[in-house]
């Protein structure tokens, strides 16, 4: 029996929820979402919640490398840098440093978000939400996929800074997610780095990307 924590009750996370249900039917899936009105519609609908802000509840759970199977981020944030951040700052300080415009010119269809982070996608139009992401080609266009993103993005060499990428698998059509061990490597490859990093978490198609560099604390 697979575990799933799905970061987030909106409507993303139903849906992956419902489709998780009907193709797993014996999996166990955790709901974390922050809103207890959202919280009792999905207990109603039969879903296990924790009602809480998402990166606290990963904080305060997500503490071996061996559950849950699975986390799907499903909120509009980085959850991948946002955890690492809430793991470093009982140690390290962490600085959140401006993408150098050099480097965000080679980043295909970057837009930037609320907190300085960068969106960055192989796709101009918006992708079906039962994209298989096949290796080959892209669903939409039929096409070769103009990059793999997430091996694009782990090659990126620029000034100094170290580029860690926490890949995104496709677990089911229009759903991504990435196991514990994925994370913890990520927080492990970030404390050994005196650099500046970039850190994105990505697919074949898309990804999200942050800079920040860390100093201990006297």
């Amino acid at each position: 029996m697979k575990t799933y924590w799905i970061i987030g009750g909106g409507y993303f996370g139903q849906r992956t929820a419902r489709i998780i249900r009907r193709k797993e039917a014996n999996s166990k899936i955790i709901i974390v979402e922050k809103q207890s009105l959202v919280c009792k519609q999905l207990e109603r609908s039969g879903f296990e919640t924790k009602c809480m802000e998402g990166i606290r509840y990963l904080e305060a759970s997500l503490v071996t490398q061996d559950h849950p199977d699975w986390i799907i981020p499903a909120i509009p944030v980085h959850v991948a840098f946002e955890w690492i951040k809430s793991k470093l700052t009982k140690r390290y300080n962490v600085h959140t440093i401006p993408i150098p415009h050099r480097l965000e010119a080679q980043l295909p269809n970057a837009l930037q978000g609320d907190s300085g982070q960068r969106f960055i996608s192989n796709a101009d139009f918006i992708c079906p939400d039962n994209c298989s992401e096949p290796e080959e080609i892209c669903t939409y266009t039929g096409k070769p996929r103009p990059r793999i993103l997430n091996d694009f993005l782990q090659q990126i060499k620029y000034s100094d800074f170290r580029s860690i990428v926490v890949c995104s698998q496709q677990l089911f059509a229009g759903i991504g997610g990435y196991s514990p061990p994925t994370l913890f490597e990520a927080l492990s490859a970030v404390e050994m780095t005196p650099n500046p990093i970039l850190l994105s978490t990505a697919c074949r198609c898309h990804g999200v990307l942050d800079a920040f560099r860390i100093s201990t604390k006297d």
